[in-house]
């Protein structure tokens, strides 16, 4: 998250320049769809052979109403601006193979019509600025429900997606009731294409999926 701070910014350069990043692995940084923080993740990948660049907005209900005060256009009209953002600055560093994702952050609080329609407004925009397909992530940014529901929702956008062929749907699985894990497995049989998560589940707020069990 280099737009965290000086420490993660610094943390990032310093290893896209090291030249120790192995040609099969690709470094990944996050952004909110803000310009200011979308410049500072891109200069921090400067000279970068390849890199995923990940834009998060909140889409739920209650995010809208109180955290942004926007109605359902407000809120694709942020996405859809970073996203301008992010192929304005993929452009000026064309020497990196620039990949792209999407995460409709509370994803799982979200109208499933709601979601879909944010995604594809968003595809619309970083389809023709990546050779790559974009990645959309759908997070359970909090695991409000059962895994098995979690799954229905995956498979609801894994159904309705106009463009299925030429995105990667991702999951992001929180493990606030304990079965990040399960909610894993479920949603890769119910079509998702990848999964995110961190070693031991040692990541943000109640932990991620724990990638060494799923695996």
């Amino acid at each position: 998250f280099p737009s965290a701070g000086q420490t993660e910014f610094d943390f990032i350069s310093a290893l896209v320049k090291s030249g120790r990043v192995p040609d099969d692995v690709i470094v990944q940084v996050l952004t909110q769809s803000r310009e200011d923080l979308i410049r500072t993740s891109f200069d921090s990948l400067d000279g970068a052979r390849a890199a995923i660049v990940h834009l998060y907005n909140p889409t739920a209900p209650l995010f809208r109403r109180v955290v942004y005060g926007k109605d359902k256009a407000g809120i694709v009209d942020i996405a859809v601006q970073g996203a301008q953002w992010f192929a304005q600055c993929a452009a000026a560093q064309p020497d990196t193979d620039w990949r792209f994702e999407y995460s409709p952050e509370t994803f799982t609080m979200t109208e499933l019509d709601f979601a879909l329609e944010i995604c594809e407004r968003v595809v619309d925009v970083l389809e023709p600025a990546t050779r790559y397909p974009v990645i959309l992530n759908l997070p359970a940014t909090v695991e409000v429900a059962t895994p098995n529901v979690f799954a229905d929702q995956i498979e609801w956008m894994h159904r309705h997606l106009s463009r299925r062929d030429r995105v990667i749907v991702s999951v992001h699985p929180h493990n606030d009731r304990g079965t990040g894990v399960a909610a894993a497995e479920l949603a890769v049989m119910a079509g998702a294409d990848r999964v995110e998560g961190c070693l031991f589940g040692n990541g943000e707020r109640t932990g991620n999926v724990c990638l060494v069990t799923l695996a």
